[in-house]
């Protein structure tokens, strides 16, 4: 089975509603074709690094999936082309680096910083 991660901007204008339900047609359309998700994040709606279609925000989501075969991905981002309320799309092919990299940072190994022990403080020099 491969694994892929597909992310992609859903216009700022539509309702709360109306972006939740966007990003459901596509997970719908994974798990119809018998794709099994693994993990769906959803962003927000952040600033875009340059305008699309007059935007300059927009709805980020993100899906990791597994599936048989890669067909599937033409058929997405077909749809993802037809849709006017998708901006733009990046449908990725995870290798065992970026699927450990996935999961440690579901699991907060990752971003996390380390917080020095009491022995250590004590040890720094201060600044007089």
């Amino acid at each position: 089975m491969k694994q892929y991660e597909c992310t992609f901007i859903i216009e700022p204008v539509l309702s709360g509603d109306e972006i939740k339900q966007t990003a459901a047609m596509y997970t719908d359309h994974l798990t119809n074709n018998k794709c099994s998700i693994v993990h769906i994040e959803d962003w927000g709606i952040r600033q875009l690094a340059y305008p699309i279609n007059n935007r300059t925000s927009g709805a980020y989501f993100t899906v990791e999936f597994t599936t048989e075969n890669g067909g599937i991905i033409s058929e997405l981002e077909l749809a993802f082309r037809r849709d006017e309320r998708v901006l733009r799309y990046l449908t990725i092919s995870l290798d065992k680096h970026g699927v450990k990299y996935n999961q440690d940072k579901r699991a907060g190994l990752i971003g996390k910083k380390k917080e020095k022990s009491a022995k250590q403080n004590e040890e720094a020099p201060t600044a007089q």
